[in-house]
C-alpha cells in the first residue's frame, strides 16, 4: 500500500502508466497523421525512442528511478522499432504484432531492472504473461488506423482503444511488485 492512499501502489502504478502512456500514443497518433506525410523508417524510429522514453520514465518513477528508465526506455524503443523495420518486409502488417508481443517482454526485463530483480526468469515470466494479455488487446484495437483517414478520426477513441492496449501489460509488470513507496526520488 502506498504511504498516502488506500489505492495499492501496483493498482496506481498500473493505472497512471496506461493512462499516461495511452496519451503519448494518442498525440504520437495525432503527430503522424497531421505532421508526417510520408512513413520512413527515421520517423519510427524515433516514435519508438519518444514513446519509449516515456514508458521508461513512467516505470522509473514507480521506483523512483526516472532518469534511468528514461534512458533504458529510450534505448529498447529504438531496438524495439528498429526490429519492426527489419522485420515488416519479411512479414508485412503481421510485423507489427509480434513486435507488440517482444516489446513487453523488453519492458518487462527493463521493469525487472529497474526494481533491481538480479533474476531473469521472474521478470521473463511476467513478460510473457504482458505479451500474450496485451497482445490479445492489441490485436482487438489493431483497426485503429483504418480506413487510413485522420480527418476523420475521434482521438478520444483512440485514447480509449490504447488504454485497453496497454492495461494488461502494465498489469502483468506492476501488479504485486511490492511497494512502490519510493516513486518520486532519483536513483
Amino acid at each position: 500500500w502506498g504511504r498516502h492512499t488506500m489505492i495499492p501502489s501496483g493498482i496506481r502504478a498500473t493505472i497512471g502508466s496506461t493512462i499516461a502512456i495511452a496519451a503519448v500514443s494518442t498525440l504520437g497518433d495525432f503527430i503522424w497523421a497531421t505532421w508526417i506525410p510520408r512513413h520512413r523508417a527515421v520517423y519510427g524510429l524515433t516514435h519508438g525512442s519518444l514513446l519509449f522514453l516515456c514508458i521508461g520514465l513512467a516505470l522509473g518513477y514507480w521506483v523512483g528511478r526516472t532518469r534511468a528508465g528514461a534512458i533504458a526506455g529510450a534505448v529498447t524503443g529504438f531496438l524495439v522499432a528498429g526490429s519492426f523495420y527489419v522485420l515488416a518486409p519479411v512479414v508485412g502488417f503481421g510485423a507489427m504484432f509480434a513486435v507488440w508481443f517482444g516489446m513487453w517482454i523488453a519492458l518487462a526485463l527493463l521493469n525487472g531492472w529497474l526494481n533491481g530483480q538480479t533474476r531473469f526468469k521472474p521478470a521473463f515470466g511476467r513478460g510473457l504473461i504482458a505479451a500474450g494479455l496485451s497482445g490479445v488487446a492489441f490485436y482487438m484495437v489493431s483497426g485503429i488506423w483504418m480506413p487510413f483517414d485522420p480527418a476523420g478520426w475521434d482521438y478520444l477513441i483512440h485514447f480509449g482503444y490504447w488504454n485497453l492496449a496497454f492495461l494488461p501489460g502494465f498489469a502483468a509488470l506492476l501488479l504485486g511488485t511490492g511497494d512502490n513507496s519510493g516513486a518520486g526520488r532519483e536513483g
